[in-house]
This record gives structure tokens, C-alpha cells and sequence, in this order.
């Protein structure tokens, strides 16, 4: 196997996650996983990570075609979309802290009370039961009834059987996705696997990371193999030390092959990227890949920020060359670019691919 470099590595991260448009199932089953996020600027992370992958998507349709797939919302590294048949490998999951006895009694009165009706809204749980408020991770009170029916829908009680206005309605766990793995340790490859192929290629730390993580949300009752499922990992993935860092990527495919040793496959479509994309996810891979630091800034204090609350990656001609912010204001589109080198490149091919971009943005969302 030719030993990749840098560049070799940056080529084949854009142009195996940046997969020519399919459909929507394929693409999910593609990318194995895709993160939720409920910002909306200008729409939720899922769909403008999506819409770079599914032909004709529309801001939306995820939601709107959800139960008709055979994709499930759970915990994973993140929470998102992915296949059932990945969802099954990790339940039933037992969750680190154990519900008390009184939690449980009413766990099974509201299991029962979705089974009679076959999905509940939130709201109807609330109001049978009338749980009251308790604090939330935010430090606020929010309605119990939604806590407890969280916490089922993360223990494989409950499954998500569609939304109505982004609230999740719920209906009881398909019968055979509670039948847990014959394998744990195979069960747990194939969950690391998912990840690899998603983000890939992967440096070591991340790799580390995303494993400690599958033991911590996707798979507690098996936190304890962690360990030796990353040293399986290390093992068996291919992997090459590139600039001081190693770099792990899925079995069979190979970064330095000449499928990725030119720029030919990187074309002068200008991509404004979710700030959860695969391809600017690992926000150390990013600034190793690029070599600048891009940091999600919706959560920082406004006079603080550097980019702007939801800013778009900008890709182009295979370097992220810089960011945008989209909104959009009285039915129109805004988009507000900024450049890491602090002006716009003069190539008139940018210009157009720019503009192309951001009509293709405005289509998607419907502005």
C-alpha cells in the first residue's frame, strides 16, 4: 500500500463522505449516522448535512419521510438518525444510573398507556399523569413527564415514532429490537466501524474518543470492553502515522491509491457545510486538514465571537477557505461570507460557484 500524505488524506476525506447525491435511505445508510441538532439557522444540522447527499432534498424532508424508513433517532456518539439495524446492535442498554423503584412503577404505567394508544404526544402523557416539573441538564424546569419518556426512549422502552412540530411522539420499542447482540465484542466493532466509516480518516485521539464514548451513550452495559475494543480497533483498522499523527480508516480502502493522489475529483462547486458535517466534524482534524480553527459558536456569548452564532463552513476546490452565515429575513435568503485570509478569491469560477451555492441553499430551504 503507497504510504498517503497530508493532502492525500484531505482528498480522501472530502470525496468519500461528499458521495454523489442518492436517495435518502441510501445516503443514511451510507454515512451510518447522522447528528441532530434543533438550531434552526438556517435549518437544523440533519438537513444541511443531508441535502450535500440526497438528490432534490428539502429542509425537512427527514422528518417528514422519518416513518416510512427503517432509521431510528437514538443515542450514539451523538443523538441522530441511523439505521435500525445499528440501533439494534446497542439494546437493550442499561443505563449507568439505575431508576429507583417508584421511577420504574411509573415507567411501566406510561409503557402501558402508549401500548392502549399505539403513540403519545408528550402533552397526553403529561396530562394522565400530571408528573409535575423537575430540573433539566440546562439548569431549568421542564415537564417530568417529558424527562421520564426521554429516559424510556434511552433504554429501548420507547422508540420515536415520528415528530409533529419537531416534538417527539412515542411508540412502544419494536419487539425485536430488544433481543440483545449473541456478541457483545462483535457487537461493539461493528458499532466502532459505523464511526470509522463515517469520519474517516480518523486520528488516534479521536478514535480513542469516539470508543470511551460508544461505553459512555450508545453502549454503557458494556463500558467495561471499552478498552480492549480500542486495542482490537488499533489492531485491525488500517492505519499510517502522517504528519506526526496516526490515522486509522476502513478496511479495504486505501487514502494514498491514485483514486486520491490528484485534485480531479475535487470540482468548483462551492459547499457551505453543517457545522456537525463529517468533513468538519473532528474539530482537531479540521485545523490539521486546513490550519485554522473553526469552532461552533452558537453557544458563545455574542461579543465573543469570532465567525458568527451558526457559521457554515465554506468548501471550495477541496480547502474550507472560509465560513458563511445564512438566515433568512422577510421570505429572502441573507448570506453573509467571511474568508480566512481576509478577502474574497478574485477567480471568477468562485464567484459563480458562490452564487450557484447559495441558490441551491435558498431551493432547499423554500425561502
Amino acid at each position: 500500500m503507497t504510504t498517503p500524505t497530508l493532502p492525500h488524506l484531505r482528498r480522501y476525506a472530502i470525496s468519500r463522505s461528499l458521495f454523489a447525491p442518492t436517495t435518502l435511505s441510501r445516503a443514511i445508510a451510507k454515512l451510518g449516522f447522522v447528528q441532530a441538532d434543533p438550531i434552526r439557522a438556517p435549518a437544523r444540522a440533519q438537513d444541511l448535512t443531508l441535502r450535500h447527499r440526497v438528490k432534490d432534498y428539502r429542509a425537512g424532508d427527514l422528518e417528514a419521510r422519518y416513518p416510512r424508513l427503517a432509521i431510528e433517532e437514538d443515542f450514539f456518539v451523538n443523538y441522530g438518525f441511523l439505521p435500525r439495524a445499528t440501533q439494534a446492535l446497542m439494546h437493550p442498554r442499561t443505563e449507568r444510573t439505575a431508576w429507583p423503584r417508584a421511577r420504574w412503577a411509573q415507567a411501566r404505567a406510561v409503557l402501558e398507556f402508549v401500548q392502549e394508544r399505539g403513540v403519545a404526544h408528550p402533552r397526553e402523557v403529561d396530562a394522565a399523569f400530571q408528573h409535575g416539573t423537575s430540573r433539566n441538564w440546562f439548569g431549568g424546569n421542564s415537564k417530568a413527564s417529558t424527562q421520564l419518556l426521554d429516559g424510556m426512549h434511552y433504554r429501548g422502552l420507547l422508540r420515536v415514532a415520528r415528530r409533529e412540530g419537531g416534538i417527539r411522539l412515542y411508540a412502544p420499542q419494536l419487539a425485536h429490537e430488544r433481543d440483545a447482540p449473541a456478541d457483545p465484542d462483535a457487537a461493539l466493532d461493528a458499532l466502532i466501524d459505523v464511526t470509522v466509516a463515517k469520519y474517516a480518516p480518523l486520528p488516534a485521539a479521536t478514535l480513542s474518543r469516539f470508543v470511551m464514548w460508544l461505553g459512555m451513550a450508545a453502549a454503557p452495559q458494556w463500558r467495561d470492553r471499552r478498552r480492549v475494543a480500542l486495542a482490537r480497533a488499533k489492531a485491525r483498522l488500517p492505519q499510517a502515522t502522517v504528519d506526526s499523527v496516526r490515522w486509522f480508516w476502513p478496511e479495504g480502502e486505501n487514502p494514498g491509491s491514485r483514486r486520491f493522489a490528484s485534485d480531479t475529483l475535487l470540482d468548483d462547486e462551492v459547499r457551505l457545510l453543517a457545522p456537525f458535517d463529517p468533513i468538519v466534524w473532528d474539530r482537531d482534524r479540521f485545523e490539521h486538514f486546513w490550519g485554522w480553527a473553526y469552532r461552533f459558536e452558537a453557544y458563545t456569548p455574542a461579543p465573543k465571537r469570532v465567525r458568527g452564532y451558526y457559521a457554515l463552513p465554506m468548501l471550495w476546490r477541496g480547502q474550507v477557505i472560509g465560513w458563511a452565515n445564512a438566515a433568512v429575513r422577510d421570505g429572502r435568503l441573507d448570506v453573509q461570507p467571511g474568508y480566512v485570509s481576509g478577502r474574497v478569491p478574485r477567480d471568477p469560477a468562485f464567484t459563480r460557484a458562490l452564487q450557484e451555492e447559495v441558490a441551491r441553499l435558498d431551493t432547499f430551504l423554500g425561502a
